[in-house]
């Protein structure tokens, strides 16, 4: 796969690492709900890596962007999956939500499994515990009625989940009335639909920003950053007026 159109872009890389930056809409790796689609990040990290195997160590949604982490060897990958699951992986998130949010706060808010199979609906999920805290950077208020308000208001805000859940993020922002702009799953239509109509793209408003962790082989504190996406920060271009 050549890396002349690779739409990954490479943030950081040591003999053990390899952390890019993911665009909204890529898969990170093959999933039996899109048995069609044919291109993945895991894919284009081999590629960046000369062409060995790369392993995912955490996951980020297909209609996510931002940071991803890769190991390089299997041992790493071990290591670093040990990391994530004793907590001692710090995730930092930027998104946009529907309405105007406390400063800060903590959702703690048990979640069900969601099933990769939906022929599994209807069978009964067990709660798992789920905490993300957040804090707002900014807010704004547009002239514009969508859901019968002469105007519309919105949220910036930083996310960090405590805990790995699927969908965390997403389902905790729509249990607390602030869900995150372009979600289809789990968000508000109308707001959904005016945004990609202003913008000419529906994408989620959510993007992995930061990353911090013991280094799996050193033991240092790394600090990852990625910054968001053009589609993203185009939208983001509301909280200017």
């Amino acid at each position: 796969m050549s890396l002349e159109c690779n739409p990954l872009t490479e943030l950081y890389r040591d003999p053990w690492l390899l952390a890019v930056h993911k665009p909204a809409g890529l898969l990170v790796h093959r999933s039996p709900i899109d048995k069609h689609e044919t291109e993945f990040a895991l894919q284009y990290a081999r590629a960046m890596n000369g062409g060995e195997h790369v392993y995912p160590v955490h996951r980020l949604d297909r209609p996510t962007s931002g940071l991803l982490v890769f190991a390089r060897d299997p041992s790493t990958a071990s290591v670093l999956g040990k990391t994530l699951m004793a907590g001692q992986v710090s995730k930092t998130y930027l998104a946009m939500v529907r309405g105007w949010l406390p400063e800060h706060g903590l959702i703690d808010h048990p979640l069900r499994d969601e099933p990769e199979d939906r022929r599994r609906k209807g069978e009964s999920q067990p709660e798992r515990e789920a905490r993300t805290r957040y804090r707002r950077l900014a807010t704004t208020e547009i002239p514009v009625e969508i859901e019968g308000h002469s105007t519309s208001r919105y949220s910036l805000v930083e996310l960090c989940p405590e805990t790995g859940r699927k969908h965390q993020l997403r389902r905790h922002m729509k249990h607390i009335s602030h869900p995150i702009i372009g979600d289809a799953n789990h968000g508000r239509g109308r707001h959904n639909r005016y945004f990609a109509e202003r913008f000419g793209q529906g994408r989620l408003m959510l993007a992995a920003t930061a990353l911090d962790f013991p280094h799996p082989i050193t033991g240092e504190r790394l600090h990852l950053q990625a910054s968001p996406e053009p589609s993203f920060l185009q939208v983001l271009s509301v909280f200017q007026t």
